[in-house]
């Protein structure tokens, strides 16, 4: 007993000075930064690439301002310990946006060797494309605030062992909450049109790299993605049985929350309160396959990748559909010049959805046609999107753009061609163009009579001093024009400045 005691007043203050070392160092490596922003124009809607593609921090309006702040401590921090902890805070006002304030990032990552716990709202990166240049995902975009959610993730790709690096693995799953109740509420305050409040979020992705850069210059990456919005509480929902509205079903209901719910959503399964003798499955899902194959020798890099996107069961099976609907992209990297560091070009198809002919088994008739599939629209939830911005490719036209307080995607069938271009003529001076046309037939349910067309352009230079480390300058142009959203310009200016809090 008494050895004991000795032990334990040797190693108590022992353990107390480790966690003490393991708290303090926690203190180093913050990256501060603020942020003001402000836009001007004239014309019917925002120019389209100052509203999208900002993690939902964008705006319809023409005149518009943010300020902006934020604490952030990455993990790689510790990228020489086994056990690496980040966090950050982000926070935003504005004026003319959704909200006048927005709690933007609030989490915590806790990183064990490879595997990463995330809790919170943060927002993330494209999967396998170019931010920068890219128009967007399909199933998970860069278009709207993040959820607050749980993910257990390999957040970069993990080298499988005993392949001598020519496999690797990156991967994921998270469950999390919508925050977007009052905006829903507000948005379709007056109306008939249907609304949620309290949904969850589930989604899942794996992916696999084949390659090894050191050895040969060709790598292949390929995976498959998922995502899916269930529970909560609607109102304004119809019957699907005879879709003009049963006299017996309450158009409000408390949606099915529990943990079989939770199982639905990792598997897609169960029925919705409305299926009626239609039953598919519980909740919003959706998903997307990934395909990309990358070059690279002597400073010059090439890939070519394709995003094919699937509601339901629709399309998600190869070979049981026609894979018509893609978004394809080209990326080209140069060495280093004073005129371009890289260019992209995308083409995005998402005019077939399965056909235009659905029909459910009946008696009558047993067999099931599978067509007309919506993308992004749902009977009960409405649309694939948080606080009225799409959570996947901007260019199916986000529901904030609707006037008349609906909750849906009215422009899903489209083609659109896409060019990002970005440079460094100066060590001082950076610079970003995007260009995309776009036409839209409208859905299977509402077409357009006449298809519409929208070009939006924007010209983007942004200047870091050396004279001032830490601040930087951004000068935007942008450009609607065409009957999609009308005819528009504007401007845009952001002052920021960085540094860091104690740094290593």
């Amino acid at each position: 007993m008494k050895r004991i005691a000795i032990a334990f007043a040797f190693l108590f203050p022992l353990g107390l000075s480790i966690i003490e070392a393991q708290i303090s160092r926690l203190g180093d490596g913050i990256q501060y930064k603020a942020e003001i922003q402000g836009a001007v124009g004239k014309g019917d809607n925002a120019p389209f690439w100052f509203t999208n593609n900002r993690y939902g921090l964008g705006t319809t309006e023409m005149n518009s301002g943010l300020l902006r702040a934020s604490l952030l401590r990455d993990v790689e921090e510790d990228s020489l310990r086994n056990w690496r902890i980040g966090y950050g805070i982000d926070l935003v006002g504005a004026i003319n946006y959704n909200s006048n304030f927005v709690l933007q990032q609030l989490y915590a990552d806790f990183q064990y060797k490879a595997i990463r716990l995330s809790v919170g709202q943060k927002e993330r990166s494209l999967e396998l494309k170019n931010q920068r240049l890219s128009s967007g995902g399909l199933t998970t975009g860069i278009n709207t605030r993040p959820l607050p959610q749980i993910r257990l993730e390999l957040p970069d790709f993990w080298i499988i062992p005993r392949t001598k690096n020519w496999l690797a693995l990156k991967a994921h799953i998270a469950y999390g909450a919508y925050t977007d109740n009052r905006w829903q509420r507000s948005f379709t305050e007056g109306t008939e049109f249907i609304r949620t409040a309290n949904s969850f979020y589930h989604s899942k992705a794996g992916f696999l790299r084949i390659g090894n850069e050191e050895k040969f210059p060709v790598t292949l990456t390929g995976g498959i993605e998922m995502s899916c919005q269930f529970g909560g509480e609607a109102w304004n929902l119809r019957d699907r049985a005879d879709h003009a509205g049963a006299e017996d079903f309450d158009p409000h209901q408390k949606l099915n929350s529990g943990i079989k719910s939770f199982w639905h959503a990792f598997i897609p399964s169960g029925d919705d309160v409305n299926d009626g003798d239609y039953s598919n499955v519980e909740g919003n899902h959706l998903g997307s396959w990934h395909l990309r194959a990358d070059f690279q020798h002597k400073g010059w890099g090439a890939s070519f990748y394709a995003e094919h996107f699937f509601e339901d069961h629709s399309q998600l099976a190869p070979f049981l559909y026609d894979w018509k609907d893609m978004l394809y992209g080209i990326e080209v990297r140069f060495p280093k010049n004073p005129i371009a560091s890289a260019i992209v070009y995308e083409h995005l198809r998402t005019t077939y959805q399965s056909g235009p002919v659905y029909h459910d088994k009946t008696t009558e008739m047993p067999d099931r046609i599978a067509g007309v599939d919506n993308y992004y629209n749902h009977q009960i939830y409405g649309g694939w999107q948080h606080a009225g911005f799409a959570m996947g490719n901007p260019l199916l036209l986000s529901p904030i753009y609707n006037e008349d307080g609906k909750i849906i995607f009215r422009d899903n069938r489209v083609r659109a061609n896409h060019i990002g271009i970005e440079g460094q003529p100066l060590s001082e001076l950076g610079y970003r163009v995007l260009f995309t046309h776009t036409k839209s037939l409208g859905t299977y349910n509402t077409p357009r009579i006449n298809p519409a067309k929208g070009r939006y352009l924007l010209i983007e230079a942004s200047y870091t001093p050396h004279w001032a480390e830490g601040l930087s300058f951004t000068a935007s142009y942008g450009q609607n024009r065409g009957s999609l959203l009308g005819s528009s310009k504007g401007g845009m200016l952001s002052v920021a400045y960085s540094g860091w809090i104690k740094k290593k």
